[in-house]
């Protein structure tokens, strides 16, 4: 992986071969904030690798401090596979693997870590 982020606001990105990493600070309730805020970075700022077709796993963590937020994980993955469609991969369809968490951390925030597989 190289340290080379591409960063727009509060999300940033960098790939290495056949790994796509993106980060957006800070936390909200709102899983339907992080689809506009990605899609909006990928749109304005990336000018990495485009779309290929095949299978991925998609891992996504919300690290938090203190108490979790009341955040519905299946919505904040809809959000989040909906923002990077178009740019990780094709279609939603070619996720085979999805691992979505909550877990303590150092600081807010959302981090994604797009695979292909095979």
């Amino acid at each position: 992986m190289t340290d080379a982020w591409t960063q727009h606001g509060k999300v940033r990105a960098r790939e290495a071969e056949g790994l796509l990493e993106v980060s957006v600070d800070g936390l909200t309730t709102q899983a339907k904030y992080y689809k506009p805020l990605i899609y909006e970075f990928f749109r304005k700022a990336w000018r990495g690798s485009r779309p290929t077709w095949g299978e991925f796993s998609v891992e996504i963590g919300m690290e938090y401090v203190g108490d979790p937020p009341w955040l519905d994980l299946d919505n904040l993955a809809k959000a989040i596979l909906d923002a990077i469609k178009g740019y990780a991969f094709h279609d939603d369809s070619q996720v085979a693997r999805l691992l979505v968490e909550r877990r303590p951390g150092e600081r807010e925030r959302i981090t994604v870590r797009v695979t292909r597989m095979g």
